[in-house]
């Protein structure tokens, strides 16, 4: 089990016991990074081959002498950060939001936590959780879709897995982190529906799951910094939400007022200390700052290292540590050595299997999967077709390895098949050797110079952090790629495109011109064997669209990326073109395979915990294959202005050629209030509600029904 909230607050007593024996310097000392600005920015400029970001897990607070443990910050949603290339790189977190795999997600999380505690980290900072208001958000790769009942699901189960191995799992950003450029001076701002619907339930989903640590992002919310923020920090987090763990900043640029802060409910602020340590004594001994808030601040720390200190003793029996049998979080047992788990072959196996599930399969007109029987030469265009392309490099970057890229996995599925590989830059060549091809695989779209993290490096004085940024021009595949794609599918109609990418691509320009589409994402080190196998057959296709695709970028919300204020809407995604009558491209929760599957026989019922749905799913295909069935539930009767629909349950399943099985997904009455900003509570309606159940959020793949509610008792 997990280290849940109740597990923690057993250990108050005795941190209450370790507080009284500290000086007041002692205990500020736990409230801010160990490192030196000198040391900041020297970890920030990237040596690959001698140094990177994060390459030893990032110190904060800790007094041995009083057996208080330092916090060990360990970067990396696809991984940990840490490591001279050995970590595994697990696809990117918008691949594993493909998959709707639950119990993937938390053995993910397992695994990531296995490897930090092999690093000697105790804190995971790869729970990013930010719900991409515009996909063209150049981070959206780091966190799992559009949809925040999605989100707070499948962030949960990482929270889970990470801290069933002892480590501290740390959600980011909190909150209204939606954009790159403008990211250190944006103040965001939106109605209390909007905040509370839409923004924090999958934050307060995943604080419900147990995560012990929040990370305040850079942006202001409502004109206040986010680390300075006493509405979302103490009201809502702490009070609200009864979170019992520790908040800290983002690193270097979240604090930036000693005073603003501490009052505002920040904890630690990170990675060196600038407006805490001295300055916050001070500030305590003028009496700007109560000794009850360092008092609060300590107490949070010390309970949650203490708590997690000994839930990594307890797992002894499961590894040993080969140098320091000493190690406060890291027990010794005569059992298997925790540093061979690092990168190690069941880790590599899970990052196939998390890639194998997500790649999305969005068309085919009956291209694949290729025979190869029948395939004799294949030609891979693109400059993407032999890259390591992992995701962006900032601090999600983790360095594997080796990673398998298209090129390789495709050689390594089809060993006997003539395989041509060219950019692309020639377009006559292109197509001169894709006439004389039995098939073509494009491989276009993304990598980390085109978007991820971004930081004004000239502003800030800080060399060589990393590029990428927002997609602020479009969001469509690059102008060569389109005229690569239009110009060689003419001479060679067996096409296939693999798009990378870490949110959607417009597809309307180009897609009509090839056969097959696959959204392959940032697939992660064996990302290259999954497109392989899943090209050749060998396995069969079952991600599902985490975003919608609209037919036009018009259809989106309205974002500058480069601002000081931003509104959000009450509605994105899917649910914006819902509820303006859009047809999209494709649609939210869509992905096809290489076997049929039949949903039939809807039953919807409710009771005193919810709505459900019921459906039987056949498989009339004639292989085996997984399907993602969905649960959506309507409000069109609603008194105030609702969604069309929203995405309530989802369950992911695996049948046999002519299997089939009775489903039930639940909805319970909590997923479906509305909240009243002015009663400040979340309240369920009396009324009709449509209930859907399904494969994709697009009508035509749902089964309907109706649930009344009359009796106040039910919700």
């Amino acid at each position: 089990m997990g280290i849940s909230r109740k597990h923690r607050l057993n250990f108050t007593k005795q941190a209450k016991e370790i507080l009284q024996g500290l000086t007041l310097e002692e205990k500020i000392s736990l409230m801010g990074g160990n490192m030196t600005v000198d040391d900041m920015y020297q970890e920030f400029i990237a040596d690959p081959d001698n140094h990177h970001y994060n390459m030893t897990p990032i110190p904060a607070g800790g007094i041995e002498g009083k057996g208080i443990p330092p916090v060990l910050f360990c970067d990396g949603p696809r991984g940990a950060a840490c490591g001279a290339g050995q970590s595994t790189c697990f696809p990117v977190t918008m691949l594993r939001g493909a998959t709707f795999d639950r119990k993937l997600e938390r053995r993910i999380g397992q695994a990531i936590g296995r490897e930090i505690r092999a690093y000697r980290g105790n804190l995971s900072g790869g729970v990013c959780i930010n719900l991409p208001y515009h996909p063209g958000w150049g981070r959206s790769q780091e966190t799992y879709g559009e949809e925040s009942y999605h989100i707070g699901e499948m962030g949960s189960q990482l929270v889970k897995g990470l801290q069933r191995e002892g480590v501290i799992a740390c959600l980011k950003h909190y909150a209204f982190n939606q954009m790159e450029y403008s990211r250190f001076k944006v103040n965001i701002e939106c109605d209390k529906r909007t905040e509370r619907e839409v923004f924090l339930p999958h934050f307060k989903k995943c604080i419900e799951a147990g995560a012990a640590c929040v990370m305040t992002a850079y942006n202001k919310y409502q004109g206040v910094d986010c680390s300075h923020h006493d509405y979302l920090i103490n009201r809502v987090l702490k009070e609200e939400w009864g979170f019992d763990g520790f908040v800290i900043s983002d690193f270097a640029f979240g604090v930036k007022d000693t005073v603003e802060a501490a009052l505002g409910g920040m904890n630690i602020e990170m990675c060196f200390e600038q407006y805490f340590g001295r300055r916050l004594l001070h500030a305590v001994e003028a009496g700007a700052v109560p000794v009850e808030i360092i008092d609060d601040a300590a107490l949070r720390i010390i309970r949650t290292l203490l708590a997690f200190e000994k839930a990594a003793g307890a797992k002894r029996h499961q590894y040993y540590h080969k140098e320091n049998t000493e190690d406060l979080f890291l027990p010794m047992h005569s059992g298997r050595c925790l540093e061979e788990m690092i990168g190690s072959p069941s880790h590599r196996k899970l990052a196939l299997q998390a890639a194998r599930e997500g790649i999305t399969l969005i068309k085919n007109d009956g291209i694949l999967p290729l025979d190869k029987k029948e395939t004799t030469r294949l030609v891979v265009l693109g400059r993407l077709g032999n890259a390591e392309n992992t995701g962006d490099r900032g601090s999600s970057n983790v360095w594997p390895p080796y990673v398998v890229t298209p090129l390789r996995g495709i050689k390594k599925v089809a060993p006997d098949i003539e395989v041509v590989f060219y950019p692309g830059m020639n377009l006559e060549h292109s197509k001169r050797i894709a006439s004389q091809a039995d098939a073509v695989i494009f491989t276009v779209g993304y990598d980390y110079l085109d978007e991820g993290e971004f930081t004004d490096n000239e502003e800030l004085g800080i060399a060589g952090l990393s590029t990428g940024g927002d997609r602020a021009v479009e969001l469509g595949l690059h102008r060569e790629e389109v005229r690569l794609i239009k110009e060689v599918s003419r001479v060679n109609p067996n096409s296939v495109v693999v798009l990378f990418g870490g949110n959607m691509i417009m597809l309307e320009e180009w897609k009509e011109e090839v056969g097959a589409i696959l959204m392959a994402y940032y697939p992660g080190m064996e990302g290259g064997t999954a497109l392989g196998e899943i090209l050749f057959g060998k396995v069969n296709p079952s991600g599902k669209l985490p975003f919608v695709i609209p037919k036009r970028e018009e259809d989106l919300p309205e974002v500058n990326w480069h601002t000081e204020y931003q509104w959000y809407d009450y509605y994105h995604g899917y649910a914006k073109l819902e509820k303006e009558g859009k047809e999209p491209d494709l649609p939210f929760g869509f992905g096809l395979s290489y076997t049929r599957f039949q949903i039939s026989d809807g039953d919807f019922s409710a009771d005193k915990k919810g709505i459900t749905a019921s459906c039987t799913v056949k498989n009339t295909g004639g292989r085996a294959g997984d399907e993602v069935l969905q649960l959506y539930v309507g409000f069109k009767n609603s008194r105030i202005d609702r969604p069309h629909k929203l995405l309530r349950g989802f369950e992911r399943i695996t049948l046999a050629p002519g299997e089939s099985i009775r489903m039930s997904l639940l909805c319970p009455w909590e997923e479906i209030k509305w909240y009243n900003p002015s009663t400040g509570q979340f309240e369920l309606e009396h009324m009709e509600y449509e209930v859907y159940i399904g494969t994709s959020s697009a009508r035509k793949d749902l089964l309907e029904g109706r649930i009344k509610i009359e009796n106040a008792g039910l919700g």
